[in-house]
């Protein structure tokens, strides 16, 4: 018969059969690993990448090359040179806070202008130089109560506040008391006496995420982690010298922000409680759009906690503003539902968002107006603050929202935001899924990061928060970034638990150098580089990454090739792993004068 096949000539069609076969049964059994992991859920990437077992402690230097462990990248031809910033603030350099060419030219401060916004075009492609003397940071919880003072070496916050107990400084550390103006009796007591004044606040069951507004050095937000609620503490860059910086340093949650002229960049209806504390924000200028401000962000049922010292009570100027304050709260439908004064002499009013529009209806002025109905999703990115009052939202039956489920079962069930769209459950479900399958198996144990260093984390295109949501068994918090021109899903990070803002990775993030432990980047650049060039993103990355910090991409093939040399010319380790993932740890390493 073979004899008849060849006389026939069909020698060649059996061997190309052979051949098919071959690869049939090789990607049959690519694509059963693959589907183990769907790692590409929410990419239009055709790649059948696959996960295979790896060496969980292999060395995050670029190990010996064998079937199992993270495969250097082939190096690319590829020639950058990079210096160092210059300027006073150079070792502190926040492009879009610092442009002092911009703040110069404004005509107008009177609305805290000059703390806001203001990015340089085209985006410096300068390295943040080092402290003199920096370090790796303490580790965490050590690092809440001390910092390495040479990591932030700033004295003028420490002078300033001496008596007041925030801050001191012993030896080669900063030391964070736990106490303050606001604080007579510690802040854990504080804590507690507002838990007691109202016990519905139920501190991390029915209160899980706060803002801290004028947070000071953020030892509020600090403890509260304590009691599992995660808080976002935010203060402008001011004469505070550096008041964030500490914060994040410690390893507390906290942006740089400002309640000035434009929204600040989180969705509406996001947090369970906004805390204020001798805070001396003028709530009635502009038409009281910095009050309406913290209404459209706090949620429908929410608290707003404010609270002073007798000096800050005694003052005509915060009489003032106490007084356009309580008017304000009025025509808003705020109620007080608490009202008390401590042992020690701190003043408290706690505030409470209504649930339902009813009481809007039956103001007797329409003042302040009732916003449009509109989508507002997406709405806070260089936008204006609105003289309106935002209306509770609604479900598409017209039905009001209800509070979150407590935690931690809020943080894995249906969120109230989550979109009404055919399949739009079973997708969040699976998406939960797949995260906490792919952190457990890959990123804790085959990616080579040492997890015990890795505190800070900043997810830069977060979905729907899964990538955090996985984490949260691990001592690390994660700040949660929705790109402006991705789907907007912030509502529902902040409905299941979790923090965090809008941003532009075409511009600089608020927040100062070297904050973040460990950067993760979920294809991100795929559709960033149709925006900006990759290098501006990188040069962002580089400066608010940690020294000893990591950066872990998954991307396509194709952005892993076009990033790894541009890591490599900043004198990082880059290893990549199963042609998906690429893992870059950050050194030490800064141009000096002359060098390339």
């Amino acid at each position: 018969m073979a004899i008849t096949f060849i006389k026939e000539r069909k020698f060649p069609f059996i061997v190309t059969l052979a051949v098919l076969l071959i690869c049939f049964t090789i990607l049959l059994f690519t694509n059963t690993n693959a589907n183990r992991y769907p790692l590409f859920l929410y990419s239009s990437s055709s790649s059948d990448t696959t996960i295979h077992p790896s060496n969980p402690s292999a060395p995050a230097t670029p190990p010996p090359k064998n079937d199992t462990a993270p495969v250097l990248n082939a190096d690319l031809d590829f020639d950058l040179k990079w210096k160092l910033c210059k300027g006073a603030v150079a070792v502190d350099y926040i492009p879009c806070l610092d442009n002092f060419k911009a703040i110069k030219a404004l005509k107008s401060r009177r609305h805290m202008e000059h703390r806001e916004r203001h990015c340089p075009d085209p985006s410096p492609r300068c390295l943040v130089p080092l402290p003199s003397g920096y370090k790796f940071p303490l580790p965490w919880p050590k690092s809440r109560d001390m910092i390495w003072y040479d990591n932030v070496p700033h004295p003028k916050l420490v002078e300033y506040k001496k008596d007041q107990n925030w801050v001191r400084k012993s030896g080669d550390y900063l030391v964070f008391p736990g106490g303050g103006t606001q604080f007579k009796e510690g802040v854990t007591s504080y804590i507690e006496f507002i838990e007691k004044t109202l016990q519905t606040i139920g501190w991390g069951r029915h209160v899980r995420v706060i803002l801290d507004v004028g947070c000071g050095v953020a030892s509020f937000g600090g403890y509260l982690l304590d009691k599992n609620v995660i808080t976002m503490s935010f203060a402008p860059k001011d004469e505070h010298e550096a008041q964030i910086q500490f914060a994040l340093e410690r390893g507390i949650p906290a942006t740089l922000s400002v309640i000035g002229t434009q929204k600040l960049t989180f969705s509406d209806n996001a947090y369970d409680l906004i805390h204020c504390a001798r805070c001396r924000v003028h709530w009635d200028a502009n038409g009281g759009r910095p009050l309406l401000e913290l209404n459209r962000i706090l949620r429908p049922g929410g608290f707003f906690v404010w609270s002073a010292t007798p000096v800050y009570r005694d003052d005509e100027r915060d009489q003032n503003v106490w007084n356009a304050m309580v008017g304000l709260t009025k025509s808003m439908c705020w109620k007080v539902v608490a009202k008390t004064v401590d042992s020690s002499g701190i003043g408290l009013v706690i505030y409470q968002k209504p649930v339902s529009p009813s009481c809007y209806e039956k103001r007797k002025e329409n003042n302040p107006p009732l916003c449009e109905q509109k989508d507002t999703r997406n709405s806070s990115w260089y936008v204006p603050l609105s003289g309106c009052l935002s209306l509770p939202p609604v479900d598409n039956m017209g039905n009001l929202f209800s509070w979150p489920m407590p935690w931690p079962k809020r943080l894995n069930s249906k969120p109230a935001s989550l979109s009404t769209e055919p399949g739009a459950e079973e997708m969040f479900y699976e998406d939960t899924k797949h995260w906490s399958a792919l952190v457990s198996d890959v990123y804790l144990n085959k990616l080579a990061i040492n997890w015990s260093s890795v505190r800070n984390v900043m997810d830069m295109n977060a979905h729907n928060g899964g990538f955090a949501a996985a984490l949260t068994g691990l001592p690390v918090w994660v700040m949660n970034v929705i790109p402006i021109d991705v789907p907007d899903t912030l509502s529902i990070i902040f409905d299941r638990g979790l923090i965090g803002i809008y941003h532009d990775w075409c511009e600089s993030l608020n927040t100062y150098p070297r904050t973040y432990d460990l950067l993760h980047s979920s294809f991100l650049f795929r559709d960033r580089t149709q925006r900006c060039d990759a290098i501006d993103v990188v040069v962002e990355m580089d400066r608010i990454l940690r020294p000893g910090g990591y950066v872990v991409v998954q991307d396509t093939m194709e952005m892993i090739n076009m990033l790894t040399p541009i890591l490599r010319s900043l004198h990082w380790s880059v290893a990549s792993y199963e042609g998906q993932f690429l893992v870059g740890k950050k050194g030490f390493w800064r141009p000096t004068v002359g060098e390339t």
